[in-house]
């Protein structure tokens, strides 16, 4: 027994060494991933979420706002509004400054900057459930009522937390601020015109240079729809640098609608949200499934 629990100590010991090693290598070549250790500019905007909440989409609308004449694709995203987890600090402290950045991380008090989006977790849910059997982590035939409360216990992807305690670390911590700008995925969709104006005047205040004409705005909506989108996922996301690690059988950019869990989920699943993050959901504007029932009663 002491030997094997030598030998097994020892091996961690080497494990753990290799891992350190392979680490600072890769810091010193400037292949590490930045994610939360990236270098943070005062004039710095972060665009920052919970997964599966319209990030990319708002980042094709942004970028495609600060330069329409050369369109976001998946290929030049990540040189337009980089993502941390993608890309070294080396290579993103030598973009021109101000940055605008995607994170997902919960709060970071260095941020000097945020807009964040926020999204019905009950859609979340859906959406990361296909986002998991896309990048493999569980089968086609998963149940979706099993996958509920391991996303509710933020099994996937711990390190951001589960929803609520990734958007209230941000709600609590920054709302009514004048550099925490906070949007519903669910009001982008519905004018997304007036929500991009919004976001393009929060980032002039930052120092970007932005236009902000009527024209310019239907043209970086129109150059990021979801139509577009997934055409551009259909020829590039083999060239993705994570889009091109997950099962090509599965869409990336699914249906992008609001709403989609009152078919896709039971009442088993939403009861299981809602007791769990009612009272943070309703203080963010989202109607209750219960609330929606009464309504139905009464309009009968």
């Amino acid at each position: 027994m002491g030997q094997f629990l030598n030998r097994y100590v020892k091996n961690k010991t080497v494990k753990r060494t290799l891992e350190a090693v392979g680490t600072s290598v890769r810091v010193l070549t400037g292949t590490e991933a930045a994610g939360v250790r990236a270098t943070v500019f005062p004039d710095d905007v972060y665009l920052t979420s919970y997964p599966r909440s319209g990030n990319t989409w708002t980042r094709f609308l942004l970028g495609n706002l600060l330069d329409p004449d050369d369109p976001v694709s998946f290929i030049n995203v990540e040189s337009r509004v980089p993502e941390i987890y993608f890309n070294s600090d080396h290579v993103l402290r030598g973009l021109p400054r101000p940055r605008l950045l995607k994170s997902h991380e919960p709060f970071h008090p260095n941020y000097p900057r945020i807009i964040y989006i926020v999204r019905d977790p009950r859609d979340v849910a859906v959406s990361y459930y296909h986002h998991n059997i896309k990048a493999g982590m569980i089968g086609d035939n998963y149940p979706m009522d099993e996958f509920i409360p391991r996303f509710i216990a933020a099994e996937f992807d711990s390190p951001w937390g589960s929803w609520a305690d990734n958007v209230m670390s941000w709600v609590a911590m920054r709302q009514g601020r004048s550099t925490f700008l906070l949007l519903r995925y669910e009001d982008m969709k519905e004018d997304t015109a007036r929500e991009l104006l919004k976001v393009a005047q929060f980032l002039q205040e930052a120092g970007f240079n932005i236009t902000t004409s009527s024209e310019r705005l239907d043209r970086a909506i129109e150059l990021s729809t979801p139509e577009r989108m997934r055409i551009l996922e259909q020829q590039q996301s083999r060239l993705h640098r994570q889009l091109g690690r997950t099962r090509q059988d599965k869409p990336f950019i699914r249906s992008a609608k609001t709403g989609g869990w009152q078919t896709d989920l039971s009442q088993r699943s939403v009861g299981l949200i809602e007791s769990e993050w009612g009272s943070i959901m309703q203080s963010l504007g989202y109607t209750l499934s219960r609330t929606l029932q009464e309504a139905e009663v009464r309009r009968q």
